[in-house]
């Protein structure tokens, strides 16, 4: 492929220089672009105005799909091993910003410093796994003619990226787009679009002009990109709500779409367990990142022979988790990242009193700046309450109990909702038996949450499409099947 802006093969001659975190552009082929009118968000632990960046205007959008388009021509033509090979290099560049990005995270996003970090290294992780993945390709050989089935570039992409994990989940999007020959334009939330505008800034260093753009605005862009005629595909990770609004905008072109949305994951707790072992690991997972994952804990369902033993060290474990700025080395949960959700989770607070709901730890929050929310179990609701049915999406979460396996079952089912659950047991056998009865994409035992960029993720029911992120499953998401019926030469047979 021909030099253009430094670039040989898709990776930069140039020696790599710290970003500059004081200014937050668009990037629209291969340049940085600032807008007339700025936006900003809100930082949530202090309330207070974060960094300005662009809004992006229709004539944005037109000009980034116009250069999406002419690199979409060139790119796919790269070979895979040199697109692998820029997506390495363009890791391994993140990974030297990892301080930097961890900071904006934190700033912007809330969560505590340690786990920010922690994203920054999973986000590394992530894309050198993607790209060290290999594109099947099945041979039928008949007697003169082969009959090939291959996986070509898809075309341009749409990722938009949800506040909870921004430079994770961007990435983890960016990483099999391009690798399988397409370019992609990242839309970060309107919430945290800061580090998310210095990831694809970054990007520019390995990639060709156009192959990996970002576009910074209000509510107004999401449908203007989602309805844009130019995109093959939208990758959406993001409510159910708005999923749902993504695939109908997208179904008047007839683009593909991923969608990882919303979860209401259930913990099946068995009474041979460990309690003391196992009640802070699931406190911890309920809670970790505020409440505010997908796939986090959302109902408790504790066999009723130990559930007032297990209730009792989840309340002693949810006690020693520290609330407060994320810049406390000792905080395990910072704020809660936006006011909208943030007056979604006091919503159920709210409902305490209103539904006679019985707290066992938790149930008031503390005045003063920042959208701080207390760790609460609700002790036994009802199993029609809307803390039960509903995703908090905060730090809140009932406790239920069932009596036999059957019961178990019917209640970690009994959900719109199948995008993660676990099962807890000192029986591997009977719970291994358990997780295979469970209505869900990922499903864990004697753990919750671990996840693996070399096999698939998504959802089920109105957790997802049926379009599964991550593995060879992900990498071909990006791709159109190609099957070819080829004639070989006489001669040769």
């Amino acid at each position: 492929m021909a030099s253009t802006n430094g670039h040989t093969n898709g990776r930069s001659t140039k020696q790599p220089e710290p970003l500059d975190w004081t200014t937050f552009s668009n990037v629209i082929n291969g340049k940085l672009e600032s807008t007339q009118k700025t936006r900003h968000g809100i930082l949530p632990a202090t309330g207070e105005n974060g960094p300005e960046v662009p809004l992006t205007t229709p004539d944005d959008v037109e000009r980034a799909m116009t250069a999406a388009q002419a690199a979409f021509i060139t790119w796919a033509e790269v070979p895979y091993a040199e697109r692998r090979a820029a997506v390495i290099a363009y890791a391994d560049a993140i990974a030297s910003e990892k301080e930097s990005f961890s900071q904006m995270l934190t700033k912007e996003q809330g969560k505590p410093l340690k786990f920010a970090a922690m994203e920054l290294d999973l986000t590394v992780h992530w894309m050198k796994t993607i790209a060290n993945l290999e594109l099947p390709e099945e041979r039928i050989v008949e007697g003169d003619r082969e009959i090939l089935v291959r996986y070509t570039p898809l075309g341009i992409t749409v990722g938009i990226v949800p506040w909870n994990y921004p430079i994770l989940l961007a990435a983890a999007k960016i990483a099999p787009c391009v690798v399988t020959g397409n370019p992609i334009i990242i839309k970060p939330s309107p919430f945290t679009p800061a580090g998310d505008l210095k990831l694809v800034e970054l990007a520019q260093r390995f990639f060709p002009p156009g192959v990996v753009q970002c576009l910074s605005g209000d509510d107004n862009l999401g449908p203007w990109l989602t309805a844009h005629p130019v995109p093959a595909k939208i990758s959406f990770t993001g409510s159910t709500f708005t999923g749902k609004k993504v695939m109908e905008s997208a179904a008047k072109t007839l683009k593909r779409v991923t969608l990882e949305l919303g979860g209401n994951d259930p913990a099946i707790v068995l009474e041979d367990v460990d309690i003391d072992d196992v009640a802070p690991k699931v406190a911890s997972l309920a809670f970790l990142n505020s409440g505010q994952i997908c796939l986090a804990l959302k109902r408790v369902i504790v066999q009723e022979s130990i559930a007032d033993k297990f209730l009792a060290a989840m309340v002693k474990a949810t006690q020693e988790l520290k609330v407060g700025p994320g810049t406390d080395p000792e905080v395990f949960l910072g704020p809660i990242q936006n006011s909208m959700q943030y007056e979604r989770v006091k919503g159920f607070f709210a409902d305490i009193e209103k539904e006679n709901w019985k707290v066992a730890v938790g149930g008031t929050n503390p005045d003063g700046p920042g959208y701080f929310i207390t760790p609460t179990i609700i002790d036994r609701p009802k199993d029609d309450s809307r803390i039960v049915t509903e995703e908090p999406f905060g730090p809140i979460v009932p406790l239920l109990t069932f009596k036999t396996e059957e019961e178990a079952i019917r209640k970690a089912n009994d959900t719109q909702m199948g995008l993660g659950a676990s099962v807890w047991s000192g029986d591997l056998d009977r719970a291994n038996r358990l997780a295979q009865k469970i209505q869900a994409g990922t499903v864990w035992v004697n753990t919750h949450f671990e996840l693996d960029p070399r096999v698939p993720f998504g959802g089920h029911k109105q957790s997802g499409n049926g379009s599964y992120e991550w593995g060879v499953p992900g990498l071909i998401s990006f791709c159109n099947s190609q099957t070819l019926f080829l004639k070989k030469n006489p001669t040769k047979l």
